[in-house]
């Protein structure tokens, strides 16, 4: 398969896995989109490829600030969800860091942060919380909407 067939096929399964997905398993696309960028930023930074690993750690940055920020709720856990978005703010000084400095230890430094924060993410799915017990996750056309409309936006950067 070409490159460009590949990448086609790639899109089509994000693509795929992106309607398919509930709220949690979106902000799961998104750590993974992030550290897939990351790790080929690395790789072309390796083959002294620097245009394109501006352009990855480009799209790392725009996936954590305009899909794992934005996705913080802050009306839940005020206090939480501030430090969360300044950890994650960090991230992507840490990248801009590694963006111009070729710096490989700041991009391991956001991508085990991510990493940590990933293992996380998929620990809460796991551990049922009280409401889920009482009631049933808001599964209604409208928010699906909602939620795929915010992560659509963020898909096009991880595609980019």
């Amino acid at each position: 398969m070409d490159g460009f067939g590949a990448r086609a096929y790639s899109k089509l399964g994000l693509e795929t896995d992106v309607v398919g997905a509930d709220p949690h398993r979106l902000v799961l696309i998104l750590f993974d989109g992030a550290l897939l960028a990351i790790q080929r930023a690395k790789g072309l930074m390796a083959a002294r490829r620097i245009p394109e690993k501006c352009q990855a750690l480009s799209q790392a940055i725009r996936i954590v600030d305009s899909g794992l920020c934005a996705s913080v709720d802050p009306s839940h856990a005020p206090e939480f969800a501030a430090r969360l978005i300044s950890l994650y703010k960090y991230i992507i000084m840490r990248l801009l860091h590694a963006n111009m400095r070729n710096d490989v230890k700041a991009m391991d430094e956001a991508a085990n942060l991510l990493s940590g924060l990933r293992g996380a993410w998929v620990k809460i799915a796991l551990a049922p919380t009280a409401s889920q017990t009482v009631e049933s996750p808001d599964t209604s056309p409208r928010a699906r909407s909602s939620s795929l409309a915010n992560v659509a936006r963020v898909t096009n950067a991880y595609r980019a």
